[in-house]
């Protein structure tokens, strides 16, 4: 039987789990094992610095937490080794990160992850990984929304310049 200080702790833990599971609008849950000591520090350090906080958990841990979230479905893929990626505001940056690893270390797997509150399987994961960036998803939106204002200031300018033009002959005529 766990110590009360032991016990205390595990609660600790599976309170920062739900929080932290709660507070994210994407989730992915990996199998890191093969992973080097120094593999795991480069991928920490990229999933770091695009926000994502990734940490290795207890499956029993991870369980508990998830019968307390509305992720019902995540505690099938609870076995073996168990480590898990969230991130408050990219929906896209751990399923990225992750894939583009596993792509490259066959013995690291992606279980399973979720996207705003709803389980996802792997080949949305993988779907999601393959998105670009959110600063060119941003872009491309802004470029879609600029297109017909930037088309019709073109027109406009044909039309001007084209004033200009028949405006400027009669004046030649008469010169002449």
């Amino acid at each position: 039987m766990p110590s009360q200080k032991v016990l205390e702790q595990k609660q600790q833990i599976v309170a920062d789990l739900v929080e932290r599971l709660n507070s994210a609008c994407a989730g992915v849950i990996v199998d890191y094992r093969g992973i080097t000591v120094v593999d795991d520090t480069k991928l920490r350090k990229e999933l770091r610095e695009a926000g994502v906080e990734y940490s290795v958990v207890k499956n029993t841990l991870l369980k508990l937490a998830i019968e307390q979230t509305e992720l019902n479905g995540l505690d099938a893929v609870l076995e073996g080794t168990t480590a898990i990626a969230t991130s408050a505001d990219d929906y896209v940056a751990a399923a990225r990160i992750l894939c583009k690893y596993a792509d490259t270390n066959k013995s690291f797997t992606i279980k399973n992850g979720f996207l705003d509150k709803e389980v996802i399987d792997v080949d949305k994961i993988t779907g999601l990984a393959k998105l670009p960036p959110r600063d060119i998803l941003l872009a491309n939106v802004l470029g879609a929304f600029n297109a017909p204002i930037a088309a019709f200031a073109r027109a406009i300018q044909a039309i001007v310049d084209k004033d200009g033009e028949e405006a400027e002959a009669p004046a030649e005529e008469a010169a002449e």
